[in-house]
């Protein structure tokens, strides 16, 4: 088994930076952030990916409770993936963004299939970043509604 990957946050992967961010670009970043990390684990797999909208998916099978619905705390890990990934990409290159609050109401039980993630932003500001995320199922019946709260932090320079 290969040892997890821990980023050091001084010298991890950066976002790609500026207004005019290729969406390719950043989706093939975004993709690659999650290998070795729960990202991986969850199933979670990436569709769209800028500051103003992210979507990923996520399969149910694998991610359930004992009673074989998906699992409340498999949604809010989608959920903080999402927001957490979205603030990153609005901090850009010289910051890094933390979740500091996340709370959400689950709607639907699921059993099958996958679900999906969609995050926008409430507020996009240099220090606090908060999006709003809607995980709807396979019938796009929404789910589950959550919010996340990230705070935003200087990179701290290597050495």
């Amino acid at each position: 088994m290969a040892e997890p990957r821990v980023p050091d946050p001084a010298t991890s992967a950066q976002p790609p930076g500026g207004a005019d961010q290729d969406p390719v670009a950043v989706l093939e970043f975004v993709s690659q952030l999650g290998v070795g990390t729960l990202v991986e684990r969850m199933g979670i797999e990436f569709s769209e990916a800028t500051p103003q909208r992210l979507v990923a998916t996520m399969p149910v099978e694998g991610n359930t409770q004992p009673y074989g619905l998906l699992h409340g705390g498999a949604s809010m890990v989608l959920v903080e993936t999402l927001g957490s990934i979205g603030a990153a990409l609005h901090a850009g290159r010289d910051a890094i963004a933390v979740g500091v609050d996340i709370n959400g109401t689950h709607h639907r039980a699921v059993r099958s299939g996958r679900v999906t993630g969609t995050a926008t932003p409430l507020h996009l500001g240099s220090t606090v970043v908060t999006y709003q995320v809607a995980v709807t199922d396979d019938a796009e019946r929404l789910v589950c509604t959550a919010r996340i709260t990230c705070l935003v932090r200087p990179r701290r320079s290597a050495g």
